[in-house]
């Protein structure tokens, strides 16, 4: 009896952890409010115009919106593991002063068809699928 009770938990212990093993860690999540923090180079980052209210929303629908300087833009996106793949961006076409349409077109850049983002803490940081650039956000 001691026996078969002993080979019983030994068993349930080996499904826990085979089940526990398989199910694998979840991504983390990019939904939410963000603020730029950062953008360019990965190696030389420039930090957000801080006279700028920014804002990028990463719905729990697959739908992305916000204004990172100048012009309002929205779009879709899907999470895969590390990875978020852009629909093609649509935005106003307003013409503004080059520091904001520089941080805006750099955030454009990135958020073109699949990059890498890594969270850490409040921090998301997303990379074009060259490494050329990065954007660098902060959790509202």
């Amino acid at each position: 009896m001691k026996k078969s009770l002993s080979l019983w938990i030994t068993l349930l212990a080996m499904s826990a952890s085979i089940l526990t093993a398989c199910s694998g860690a979840a991504s983390p999540s990019i939904v939410g409010d963000w603020k730029l923090a950062s953008y360019g180079s990965p190696a030389n980052l420039t930090a957000a115009d801080p006279n700028v209210n920014t804002t990028i929303t990463f719905g729990s629908d697959g739908k992305l919106n916000g204004n990172v300087g100048c012009n309002s833009f929205n779009g879709d996106y899907k999470v895969n593991g590390n990875t978020v793949t852009f629909s093609p961006i649509a935005s106003t076409m307003m013409a503004c002063a080059d520091p904001m349409m520089q941080q805006e077109g750099t955030v454009f850049l990135v958020f073109t068809k699949t990059a890498t983002f890594k969270v850490e803490g409040t921090t998301l940081t997303i990379t074009s699928a060259d490494g050329a650039s990065v954007v660098v956000l902060e959790h509202k």
